[in-house]
Formats: structure tokens, C-alpha cells, sequence
């Protein structure tokens, strides 16, 4: 198998909100859109985040089409946690969970987007493949 691309895909209620979020406030830009869709990227990012309008009728499975994101994390690994912080905090952006370092070296913060969905920060303090 070669995967030439990936993405992930998350049922909100506004899509307009989280695509005017993650464009603002962590560098996205829009690639493509449609009625209850937006496609956005970034080069470094290695991912396209995809938002679809809760219940779009094209949604599969058809049994999910109805669910929110919730329960999961939209992580990203930076450079520098603590100037994204500081970043985020100057931008107006509300701190869900402010800054923590785990035992294992993870150091970390969350903000909320307005529908909902946790974007996680994350800085590796020590040599992951020490772990």
C-alpha cells in the first residue's frame, strides 16, 4: 500500500466557525469548499482537516452522519510550546487546559475551537526514542 495523501474528517455544527479558526489562529488555508464543506492544509502539517456540516445528507456511514466531534484531539507537535502559548493568548484565544509537562516529557496545552473540538499543542521535552 502507498498512501499518497491523508486527512481527517469532523462533523461540527458550524463549519464556517472551525474553518475561520484554524485558518486565523494556526495558519490553515482553504482548498476547496462546498454547501457544509471545507478542505483546508498546510504544507507542514501533513494532513488535510475537513470540516462537514452535522447530518450533510452525503455523510457515510449513514448511522454516524447525525454525531459531533467530540472525544478526540487534534493534535499538533510544535517547535516552541511555550511562544504558541503566548501566541494564542495575545490572539484572544481562550485556554482550555493550560500548560502541563508529563513524567514522559510531553509538554502541552489545549484550546477549543467554537464548535468544540480540542486542538492540542505538544512540545517533546525529552529524546522520544529514548521512551
Amino acid at each position: 500500500m502507498e498512501i499518497t495523501a491523508s486527512a481527517i474528517s469532523l462533523n461540527v455544527d458550524d463549519v464556517t466557525a472551525s474553518a475561520a479558526f484554524i485558518k486565523q489562529h494556526f495558519g490553515f488555508k482553504e482548498d476547496m469548499s462546498a454547501e457544509g464543506f471545507v478542505s483546508l492544509s498546510r504544507p507542514d502539517a501533513g494532513f488535510n482537516l475537513i470540516f462537514l456540516q452535522t447530518g450533510l445528507k452525503s455523510f457515510k456511514p449513514t448511522h454516524l452522519r447525525g454525531h459531533r466531534a467530540d472525544g478526540l484531539l487534534v493534535v499538533f507537535v510544535v517547535n516552541d510550546i511555550d511562544r504558541e502559548y503566548t501566541r494564542l493568548q495575545s490572539e484572544g484565544v481562550t485556554i482550555t487546559t493550560p500548560i502541563e509537562t508529563e513524567p514522559w516529557g510531553e509538554r502541552f496545552f489545549q484550546v477549543t475551537d467554537p464548535n468544540g473540538v480540542v486542538l492540542q499543542l505538544v512540545q517533546w521535552m525529552t529524546d522520544q526514542a529514548a521512551s
